[in-house]
């Protein structure tokens, strides 16, 4: 890594490193994550597209990539910011480096950041767009942003869905529980390997697919996957989730969870920084325990615009924001943060079974 880069904030700010990845200019919302494993399942997660991620773990790349890491198909970070990048991983498991993975799918990184610094500036002056390039001085940087359209008003759920309906592979057992249709606006691959777990035959759908169509594959219940962007940019998606969730039982994760609130008439709002991390803890309102959490999302819902028999079920114990709806007679499971974890703890996957079992008894 003997190439400089930089990352050009569009508050002026610029971070010197070293490329590595794909030697090219990447532009996007700059955003941090602090859990302390699990860089693969990062970049390839959806609800980072449209991002440029940088980890508050000093040490990126030492496990190298593997197959079983995978939470889509392809990197769906825009570029990637890490402190200090292992260039010789050690993992039995591992297939590639971290660098290899990164230059086949066309995506830049930037290694040697005070990583520290830039997330303290994030969290206080909160995320921003940036450029990441090895190919322009800071003041063409600065000029392209200017120019570029700010994370918030693009729709990237679209980008993400899949472009048709499949199944997902079952598991050796050819006797299912139940079926689950899984409407995709930027689903993991976890959230699938669970339900397939527990019994599930399980039906992926793109997200603009009529609500008329996702009935007629007569599901037990419906899974609303998580996603990146803005809610409100998915207005198309309310008229399909209004209906789903008085006709099936629905579990809504992060971006499904703000498209059930919106549904009963609830708003959204944009935080300063975000929660993306692997240890956000989470306060039940009906049992009183407090559980570790997985999250990643940059908008939550404002709890003051809650109707229709939709009451909060659970806060966050850092900011007191909305981490989980309850219906007072619809069976639904709503939750801002990632039950199926990956990365994360997996305290909570208890949820699917919760999901499953109002499955079961409509």
């Amino acid at each position: 890594m003997d190439k400089k880069a930089i990352l050009v904030l569009e508050d002026g700010a610029v971070y010197e490193g070293y490329s590595f990845g794909a030697g090219i200019t990447a532009c996007g919302e700059v955003v941090f994550d602090t859990a302390m494993t699990g860089y693969q399942e990062m970049l390839t997660d959806p609800s980072f597209a449209g991002q440029i991620v940088a980890p508050t773990y000093p040490l990126i790349g030492n496990y190298g990539i593997n197959q079983d890491g995978f939470e889509s198909k392809q990197i769906q970070v825009r570029g990637f910011l890490v402190r200090e990048y292992c260039s010789i991983p050690s993992h039995r498991l591992s297939s590639k480096t971290l660098d290899e993975f990164m230059k086949a799918n066309g995506i830049p990184g930037l290694a040697g950041v005070d990583t520290r610094a830039l997330t303290r500036r994030l969290r206080s002056a909160g995320v921003m767009m940036g450029i990441l390039t090895c190919e322009m001085t800071t003041g063409e940087a600065l000029e392209k942003l200017k120019s570029i359209p700010g994370y918030g008003v693009i729709d990237y759920v679209k980008q993400v869905t899949t472009d048709k309906l499949y199944r997902w592979k079952d598991l050796a057992s050819t006797q299912h529980s139940c079926h689950v249709v899984v409407v995709d606006m930027g689903l993991k691959y976890n959230i699938a390997r669970l339900l397939a777990q527990r019994g599930c035959s399980v039906t992926v759908v793109p997200c603009t697919m009529p609500v008329w169509d996702i009935l007629a594959l007569k599901p037990g219940g419906i899974v609303l996957s998580p996603g990146p962007g803005d809610p409100a940019l998915l207005g198309y998606m309310l008229e399909t989730v209004t209906r789903l969730v008085r006709e099936k039982p629905v579990m809504g994760i992060c971006l499904g969870h703000q498209l059930i609130g919106a549904a009963f008439g609830a708003k959204t709002f944009k935080l300063k920084f975000g929660h993306r991390g692997g240890n956000h803890p989470v306060h039940d309102l009906e049992t009183g325990r407090v559980h570790i959490t997985t999250q990643n999302h940059g908008y939550a819902i404002d709890p003051d615009t809650l109707k229709d028999g939709l009451d909060v079920s659970q806060k966050n114990l850092n900011d007191d924001t909305v981490e989980g709806l309850r219906h007072r007679e619809l069976p639904i499971v709503s939750l801002q943060y990632h039950s199926e974890g990956a990365p994360g703890p997996q305290d909570n996957i208890y949820l699917f079974d919760r999901f499953l079992e109002m499955v079961r008894k409509e």
